[in-house]
């Protein structure tokens, strides 16, 4: 027996055709796939990927939500279109206030300056009544100083001119009533009417006529049935009977009734002679 005989060998052993076979087709088989892995990733990377997104189903309560903000937007444009019809309205407004208040100015101005305008008249009227006062004065002195002349001191009435002064004297203390004539009550020109035609005189109802009925006498030549009157001749506001002695009686206003007063109680305008 050799004394190397129960030497364990130190070659690897030899593997068989059929086992290394094996091992190349599992190799093989895992490098195909690879390849073919490798291959379709590099397919898929090339082309896009698309994706479907699909959108959550409206619930019924969604669907109440929605309508309800379509309500709420539907109220806030008919706010906004109430509050714009109002802003609107209140601007109108506010142009007619401002129209209305330049007209009423307007307007006051306008009255004031009437007003103004009759004042001025007036106290022309007044100046007037003054003027022909003085020189009424004036004339009756001279002609007592004289003692010539009829004058406005005279008391002296005859024939017709005494019966009319006669009358409206037997009229005192009667009432003033607006359109009366007698016998219980007059107005100023219902009175001097109702005086003259007791002596055949027909004169015309209103003071505005009497006034013009006659001559034109100045105050400072009057005598006793001389119709007074106040205004402008044709527009006379009142009349009156001068009885001499500078008094008249007439029908003067509710208050006093038919009263006698001289003529510094209140200076006629002017005066006519009817008889």
């Amino acid at each position: 027996m050799s004394h190397t005989a129960h030497i364990r060998s130190h070659r690897k052993p030899r593997r068989s055709a059929s086992s290394l076979a094996m091992r190349a087709g599992v190799a093989g088989g895992v490098l195909s796939t690879l390849a073919v892995a490798g291959a379709a990733g590099t397919a898929n990377a090339a082309e896009p990927v698309t994706q479907t997104l699909e959108l959550p189903t409206l619930t019924a309560d969604l669907a109440t939500q929605a309508a309800q903000s379509a309500d709420a937007t539907q109220q806030a444009a008919a706010n906004y279109q109430l509050q714009a019809e109002r802003d609107a309205a209140a601007a109108k407004a506010a142009k007619q206030a401002e129209a209305d208040l330049a007209d009423a100015k307007q307007k006051a101005a306008e009255a004031k300056k009437k007003a103004e305008e009759a004042a001025r008249k007036a106290a022309a009227e007044r100046a007037s009544r003054s003027t022909a006062r003085t020189t009424l004065v004036a004339d009756t002195s001279g002609s007592a100083a004289t003692g010539g002349g009829t004058s406005t001191g005279s008391s002296t009435a005859t024939g017709s001119a005494a019966a009319v002064v006669s009358f409206v004297k037997a009229q005192l203390g009667k009432a003033y009533v607006s359109g009366a004539t007698g016998p219980s009550a007059y107005d100023c020109s219902g009175l001097v009417q109702t005086a003259f035609k007791q002596v055949g005189v027909s004169l015309p109802r209103v003071s505005q006529d009497q006034s013009t009925a006659g001559t034109q006498v100045s105050l400072s030549n009057l005598q006793p049935g001389d119709i007074l009157y106040w205004g402008s001749a044709g527009s006379a506001y009142h009349v009156a009977v001068y009885v001499g002695g500078g008094m008249f009686v007439g029908a003067q206003n509710p208050s006093s009734g038919v009263s006698e007063h001289p003529l510094s109680y209140d200076e006629p305008t002017g005066a006519v002679r009817v008889l």
